[in-house]
């Protein structure tokens, strides 16, 4: 016999889980109380979504379920925000949430929620434990759902006298990872479909891909001598230096880019929903019907024909399609191999930053300096945000596992998401981007970062205004300006407040010997940009918006 808390804590530890991230909460405590006995690693987080914005790095970056607890009511409702960010960008994430007790449902009790009503849409599976026995059987049916197919967030409620009830229950096992493979029939007609092409292209998104994937689909795209993109903020797809790659199928495409996808003769789309940023909304790729021949890989069949009709649907995951798919070879060099590298030599010259803008500060130097200074591995998180372009247009992704980022454009992801990559991988370098407006929804995080000792850097780029929102207001209600201006804190003071290290950057000069001495206090650290508000895209100021010039 044992409690309905030992139990979760059980089946946890059966399906591989080594560390969780939580707010404590009254609601679940019997789970707190038989953690205190399990190896699981129990990170303790300031704000709840911040604590699901974790569970989601966690997913992202490995693939395994983030495990998350929050407690009832306005615990359950502030992490929502991560579970948003888990199930628009596929991401495996299990939240349990402290409930009433079963006597007081229905009753309006204190902190009361329906959770599966609430959760409902943005959650792939939604349950409330009634019977501690059956916890063990949940539990690992959440871990099956989360992974497979297209993974997504599980959500299950605890109401507290599961937690505490008695109850003799099966030992928990661990979950089947479900597998989607290729069959025979589908490769030969890809490769027929290869054969007939003459300008195809390779889209590459989603997830269920680690680091052996990506190198088979490296060697897929050498064999074939196909171009390679990367769809929105899944950089790390691909090596961007590898001279078959093509640029990021995202927010603010390179037009070169844009213009190779909308003629290409046939897209091989591989893990990836090509939703509407990554789309162009619904233009590169025509919905429902493409103007090219698609060929659609993804894990879930319920994806396939969805908001594109395919030509060849292939229900398999990247994983299982690119092993499968290595091994085939063309049976000439291939009509395009000569334009494939034109498509580089175009992303190349799109991803070298500019030398000069307006203000004292320089992003594109200070981009030149860090992509020059941190070693491949290294791993990048942002939120949301103008500041965001930098990252994505001018850093050169090398790596699988080195970016963090949601494609649903959540605000205040990335302090959150560079805690939970420092405390997975404590020897590479994390770095966090973030605007003023985007630090200030989870900086607390920051907190955690310097409770647990992980030396993070949080590069705080500072304008004074919510930028995406200040440029579309510009441009289409010039000059009238409202809720878009922000005062600030002192960021550097704030880090050092908190007991990190901090650094103000006023001059591109500054920032180098800045970013240095935050890297060498061995201390969590915010290194404070402070931009001009004209310097708002890379290739255009704010009054050039304004005046739409």
């Amino acid at each position: 016999m044992k409690t309905g808390g030992q139990l979760i804590v059980d089946a946890l530890e059966a399906n591989g889980t080594d560390r969780i991230y939580c707010v404590p909460g009254e609601s679940y405590l019997a789970v707190l109380d038989a953690l205190h006995d399990s190896p699981i690693r129990t990170i303790v987080c300031r704000q709840e979504g911040g604590a699901a914005m974790m569970a989601d790095c966690h997913g992202r970056l490995t693939g395994k379920p983030g495990i998350c607890f929050v407690t009832r009511g306005p615990g359950a409702t502030n992490a929502s925000a991560g579970i948003h960010i888990a199930m628009q960008d596929s991401v495996p994430v299990i939240l349990f949430i402290g409930q009433v007790a079963s006597h007081a449902k229905q009753r309006e009790a204190f902190q009361e929620v329906d959770y599966v009503r609430f959760f409902g849409d943005i959650a792939k599976w939604v349950v409330e434990i009634d019977d501690a026995a059956r916890i063990p059987e949940f539990v690992t049916r959440a871990f099956a759902v989360a992974t497979s197919g297209r993974p997504g967030p599980v959500v299950i409620s605890l109401p507290e006298d599961m937690l505490t009830s008695l109850a003799e229950a099966p030992e928990a096992l661990p979950h089947t990872l479900v597998e989607t493979r290729p069959g025979g029939a589908e490769l030969d007609a890809l490769e027929k479909l290869l054969g007939k092409a003459k300008r195809p292209f390779v889209i590459l998104g989603g997830t269920r891909w680690d680091a052996a994937a990506v190198a088979r689909m490296r060697t897929i795209a050498e064999a074939w001598s196909l171009p390679v993109g990367c769809s929105f903020r899944r950089q790390m797809l691909f090596d961007h230096l590898h001279p078959n790659y093509a640029g990021d199928v995202g927010i603010g495409i390179n037009p070169k880019l844009a213009t190779a996808i909308k003629q290409a003769d046939l897209v091989l789309l591989i893990g990836g929903r090509m939703g509407e940023m990554p789309s162009s909304d619904y233009t590169l790729l025509k919905s429902p019907y493409p103007d090219q021949t698609l060929v659609h890989v993804h894990a879930d069949a319920g994806e396939l024909g969805r908001v594109y009709r395919p030509t060849l649907a292939i229900n398999a995951s990247p994983s299982a399609f690119v092993e499968a798919f290595a091994g085939r070879k063309p049976a000439a060099t291939p009509a395009w191999a000569d334009e494939t590298p034109k498509l580089h030599a175009a992303y190349l010259d799109w991803s070298t930053p500019p030398e000069s803008g307006p203000g004292a500060v320089q992003m594109g130097p200070i981009m030149n300096y860090l992509e020059k200074m941190l070693p491949d591995d290294a791993i990048l998180t942002n939120g949301a945000g103008n500041y965001a372009t930098w990252v994505h247009r001018f850093h050169r992704s090398r790596r699988f596992a080195t970016q963090a980022a949601p494609t649903s454009g959540s605000m205040g992801y990335g302090t959150p998401a560079a805690v939970a990559a420092k405390e997975l991988f404590p020897e590479r370098d994390v770095i966090a981007f973030a605007g003023d407006g985007c630090f200030l929804m989870n900086g607390q995080e920051f907190a955690t970062a310097v409770q647990y000792d992980l030396p993070i850097i949080v590069v705080v780029v500072n304008n004074g205004i919510y930028g995406t929102i200040r440029m579309h207001q510009e441009r289409e209600y010039p000059g009238r300006v409202v809720a878009t201006d922000l005062k600030n804190p002192d960021f550097a003071a704030l880090a050092r407040a908190y007991g990190g290290h901090g650094e103000t950057v006023e001059k591109t000069a500054d920032f180098a010997p800045a970013f240095e001495r935050a890297r060498a206090s061995g201390k969590p650290s915010i290194v404070e940009i402070r931009l001009d508000p004209e310097a708002i895209t890379p290739t255009r100021t704010m009054t050039q918006i304004r005046d739409r010039s």
